[in-house]
């Protein structure tokens, strides 16, 4: 499999997480020390890792069993060695988002290291 196969499929996972309120999967995509940072509502919002395990787990019920699946489009995905960066279009939680996801290689897995959100009208 190779590098952009290993990044799409952990953009999956992360979609998934956010799907069915999973913390667990949210962990394993992103870095510890990985941020999110975005205005939700016109308020700025930065969490960490724990922080939005913990908003996407207070989902309940999740997308997935509301009937609502995270519906998502990759728009660009550029790799450099051991860095990437990744646009995406998501719709969660009835709000649509434009993320941009940077990904470091990490002891030879990809892991989101970054997500910065802009939420569209």
């Amino acid at each position: 499999m190779d590098d952009s196969e290993q990044i799409r499929n952990v953009i999956q996972l992360y979609i998934d997480s956010m799907n069915e309120s999973n913390p667990d999967k949210v962990k394993q995509v992103f870095h510890s020390n990985a941020k999110v940072v975005g205005y939700l509502h016109g308020d700025f919002m930065e969490m960490s890792v724990d922080d939005f395990a913990g908003f996407v787990e207070s989902q309940q019920p999740s997308p997935k069993e509301k009937g609502e699946d995270v519906v998502f489009e990759i728009l660009s995905l550029e790799k450099e060695g051991t860095t990437a960066l990744v646009k995406i279009r998501d719709k969660y939680l009835g709000i649509t988002f434009l993320d941009t996801l940077s990904f470091i290689k990490f002891e030879g897995e990809w892991r989101l290291y970054n997500k910065l959100f802009n939420v569209e009208n």
